[in-house]
């Protein structure tokens, strides 16, 4: 078997050229994949939706990885049928289930009318989680006012919760952190200049639940990278063990 390929290091990465940026989250994201699969039969990696990760799985579908040992999930879906155009699934599988990435066992966290799933058929736990953020501090599904925010962010529950919330125009289904902090690796990725802003205040004194994101910042369990085009000005602390 190849070497491992060299993963990043430092916390935070930045790269203010968007298609610079997508690259090296890709080539990451690859780094981690093969070091996970040389010590294992398969590679449970989670990505999330939206936009902004886009261009990320244009570039990771291309990697030259035995996609046959990779299974790839969500962080959390919209309960929306899967042709819905609001569906991570139908986004995941038109921009990273290509090429090469194919070859990858895709698990949905909805049935394709868009029904939760109240388990999934996974080998094993997340090894890799990829994580977005809104400019109201929410990452996964994690929105704040959300109806079960709180067993969202424990460190021990289910694995799966529905969350609505109003700043979530659907239902969603979501992982919880309880089942996400046993990943080997976690990446955030935001671009632009309010995301920015918003990662600037959660890193700074406030409760978790106004800015979720702050459960990854706020954590030593998972080792977490930093993906950005706007450099930060604060860099994370760790939540002292309790």
């Amino acid at each position: 078997m190849a070497a491992p390929r060299p993963v990043q290091a430092g916390p935070v990465v930045v790269r203010t050229d968007p298609t610079a940026l997508a690259t090296c989250l890709a080539q990451h994201l690859v780094g981690w994949l093969d070091r996970v699969l040389a010590d294992q039969a398969h590679a449970v990696l989670a990505v999330s939706g939206g936009r902004t990760p886009l261009r990320c799985f244009d570039a990771l579908a291309a990697a030259d990885l035995p996609w046959h040992r990779v299974v790839v999930t969500l962080v959390d879906d919209r309960a929306v049928p899967h042709d819905h155009p609001r569906s991570n699934t139908g986004l995941v599988r038109d921009h990273l289930l290509q090429g090469p990435a194919a070859r990858a066992r895709f698990v949905p966290l909805t049935t394709p009318s868009g029904r939760p799933l109240a388990a999934l058929d996974l080998p094993g736990p997340v090894d890799l989680a990829h994580f977005g953020m809104g400019t109201d501090g929410h990452t996964a599904s994690w929105f704040p006012g959300g109806d079960h925010l709180a067993a969202a962010l424990a460190p021990e529950g289910p694995a799966l919760l529905p969350l609505a919330a109003a700043g979530a125009p659907e239902p969603r289904t979501t992982f919880t952190w309880a089942a996400l902090r046993r990943a080997r690796h976690a990446v955030l990725h935001f671009e632009g200049v309010e995301k920015a802003a918003t990662y600037d205040l959660a890193c700074g004194d406030g409760p978790m639940e106004g800015l979720p994101v702050r459960r990854l910042i706020r954590q030593d369990d998972v080792p977490l990278t930093v993906f950005t085009d706007t450099p930060p000005r604060t860099a994370p602390t760790p939540e002292p063990a309790p």
